[in-house]
């Protein structure tokens, strides 16, 4: 009769699963809780101390390590002298192994768990058990998914077997779930110890979230995935409730995830709107309403199928007037019941809650970019500037307002595609210029925005983010009316750039902190 060995944490459907086996004339063997459970709801079932010969022990830490086991297991069906080995040893083939493994991302993700609690949560006989079946595929079915169970039933019935096409995919789904699983393991130990994040391999696990219609054009697969951690990111988008519209596309992601990121720099009441993964307008106020009023004014236009985060609630009032145009997304911490009616009016509009939206980015959170047959590893830019650190470089001072000014827009161009230009006044942007091949260009763009959408950028600020490499920036901005600039310094020619400055009454501060994003 065939063998079937059975020890799972996650229970589901394993009761009837088992009874399915045993009618189709499987003997079950298992241990510790499974034992337990199956006893109870009638399976037909022995103990593995019974195949064993040898008692559980150290509080279960010891159950299944034992040849008995792993001889029945790793046995060649087609090796004449395997077959002779284990007889001579009086070891029976094992021809099915159904495990899944203590739920060490439970433990972990559970709030107060101990570093004791944790590491009792690292299975080592499910992983060895699994990781010899799936070497011996060719002779023994592996099982650690309940989703499988179904169609292995009916393939033995149809079949008398389950068939090798079979084996072999169900082998690979074990060593993409023991990879992931130690990953996981390794991943908690760095964090606990303080390694650094950038060891001589990286190796990384994701879960998928959900497949997406296509990526980020139609003819394109895709599929979004959420970071399996010891730190979930719950105040980023996989921690989101979607509470009306369709599913997020590839697009819709990759966009919502740079709104995110940007609000977050925020504390007072703000809204920011993205199109196409760049700020296109930015506002914050002492309420939510006036900061909603002044993202919109600052790009009336581009806010049009764009995406809307907020760091606040989002009121009646607010939602009436996001409801006059259309969004793709509108994500904040919480919505009024009157708003969300307002919303869910719109049929095409994603709403999404995210509780922690304003939580910020943890030092040392890391950010990764693919390329071709290789990836880029860096920490995130969580850094701003060191106020200490600004330095006055022209004859004019700024003043306080415009201190300010240029800390919300620095805030806004560290979050926009380099090379990058923000123009602000009153917590509002006023004109954003991104993603150009030159700076000039960047400043130009800002500057005709403005202009278009009817701002007026006398008394505003510039934030760059990245050095001035001539005085064209400054000149252009000294017609554009500009009182004050922010930029990180560091050019050959910044004095080209001071001097500019001084012919036009501008006050520059240099930060001496860049901040590229591509």
């Amino acid at each position: 009769m065939k063998k079937a060995l059975i020890s799972v944490s996650d229970k589901t459907g394993v009761v009837d699963f088992a009874k399915e086996l045993n009618e189709l004339g499987y003997v079950i063997v298992s241990t510790g809780g499974t034992l337990e459970v199956m006893k109870k709801n009638g399976v037909d079932v022995i103990g593995i101390t019974d195949l064993t010969g040898f008692p559980e022990c150290l509080d279960g830490r010891v159950k299944t390590l034992h040849p008995a086991v792993h001889g029945g297991i790793l046995a060649m069906r087609s090796s004449t002298e395997h077959m002779e080995q284990i007889k001579k040893l009086g070891i029976d083939p094992i021809d099915m192994v159904v495990v899944n493994l203590y739920p060490f991302k439970r433990t972990i993700e559970k709030p107060g768990t101990s570093f004791e609690e944790a590491i009792e949560n690292i299975d080592i006989g499910g992983p060895t058990m699994l990781r010899s079946a799936a070497k011996n595929h060719t002779d023994v079915t592996v099982v650690t998914d309940p989703a499988d169970y179904p169609d292995i039933i009916a393939e033995i019935r149809e079949e008398g077997t389950v068939t090798p096409g079979t084996r072999l995919r169900l082998a690979y789904k074990v060593f993409a779930h023991t990879a992931a699983y130690d990953a996981l393991i390794a991943d908690y130990l760095r964090r606990e110890t303080g390694i650094d994040v950038f060891s001589t391999t990286v190796t990384l696990t994701y879960e998928k979230v959900q497949e997406l219609r296509y990526g980020e054009n139609p003819f394109q697969n895709a599929a979004f995935y959420r970071e399996i951690s010891a730190a979930p990111a719950a105040s980023g988008l996989t921690g989101a409730k979607q509470l009306h519209g369709k599913e997020l596309s590839y697009n819709n992601i990759n966009d919502a995830n740079g709104a995110i990121e940007l609000v977050k720099e925020f504390d007072r009441p703000s809204v920011i709107a993205v199109k196409h993964a760049n700020p296109c307008g930015a506002g914050s106020a002492g309420d939510i309403y006036t900061a909603y009023m002044k993202a919109y004014k600052a790009d009336p236009v581009s806010i049009f199928g764009g995406i809307i985060a907020a760091n606040k609630e989002i009121d009646e009032k607010t939602a009436e007037e996001i409801g006059k145009i259309f969004v793709e997304i509108v994500i904040a911490p919480s919505y009024s019941t009157k708003a969300l009616e307002i919303l869910k009016k719109k049929k095409n509009i994603r709403i999404l809650e995210l509780s922690c939206i304003a939580d910020k980015i943890p030092y040392g959170s890391t950010d990764m970019k693919k390329v071709l047959g290789g990836m880029l590893y860096q920490t995130y830019d969580n850094e701003l500037y060191d106020e200490a650190e600004l330095k006055c470089v022209t004859k004019a001072s700024p003043s306080k307002e415009e201190l300010d000014s240029m800390k919300f827009a620095m805030k806004i161009v560290k979050h926009v595609k380099s090379n990058a230009i923000v123009i602000a006044k009153d917590n509002q942007t006023q004109g954003v210029g991104p993603g150009q091949v030159n700076r000039i260009s960047a400043v130009e763009l800002a500057i005709k925005f403005a202009a278009e959408n009817g701002l007026d950028t006398t008394g505003a600020v510039m934030a760059s983010d990245a050095f001035f490499p001539f005085r064209d920036c400054v000149d252009a901005a000294a017609k554009a009316g500009i009182k004050a600039v922010i930029q990180p310094g560091g050019s050959l020619k910044d004095q080209e750039s001071i001097d500019a400055c001084d012919e036009h009454g501008i006050a520059m501060i240099f930060t001496g902190k860049r901040h590229f994003k591509h």
